[in-house]
């Protein structure tokens, strides 16, 4: 599942705090009933067009990722929740709209992957794919 959110029309001081955004991804994933694999990294950004400023986050959940950036001028911000897990989508929504009081979201929910849903489909597909790259290796010329 990937859930991507636009964000409009929230706080602007939840949108350049850099703790908040922290300890979100510090602690989110076992919400969602996940496995947070790095610590999250929160980097603040101040560039030439001050529109573009703001704070983006990430962290690696054994499961893909969570990624964020706010645009606090543009009063923007937007949202991935990337899983291979299945998780409650419309309480990620909600959390999300409550870390930066969001007045209005679009969203996107993509499935991915579902060619790998079958887990011995995609233990066969790589083999395959494995077998197909030593083929083409085995038949350059060495050099």
């Amino acid at each position: 599942m990937h859930l991507i959110i636009d964000g409009f029309g929230g706080d602007a001081d939840m949108m350049w705090d850099t703790e908040r955004l922290r300890t979100f991804l510090d602690e989110y994933p076992a919400n969602l009933g996940m496995t947070r694999i790095t610590e999250p990294e929160v980097l603040e950004y101040h560039g030439p067009n001050p529109g573009d400023s703001g704070i983006s986050g990430f962290v690696i959940i054994a499961e893909s990722h969570i990624s964020v950036h706010t645009f606090p001028q543009r009063d923007y911000v937007n949202i991935d929740l990337f899983s291979c897990k299945s998780f409650d989508h419309e309480q990620a929504l909600a959390d999300a709209r409550s870390l930066f009081d969001l007045k209005q979201v679009k969203t996107w929910l993509l499935d991915r992957g579902l060619e790998w849903t079958n887990a011995r489909q995609g233990a066969a597909e790589t083999h395959r794919q494995r077998s197909v790259l030593q083929a083409v290796g085995s038949s350059s010329p060495a050099g």
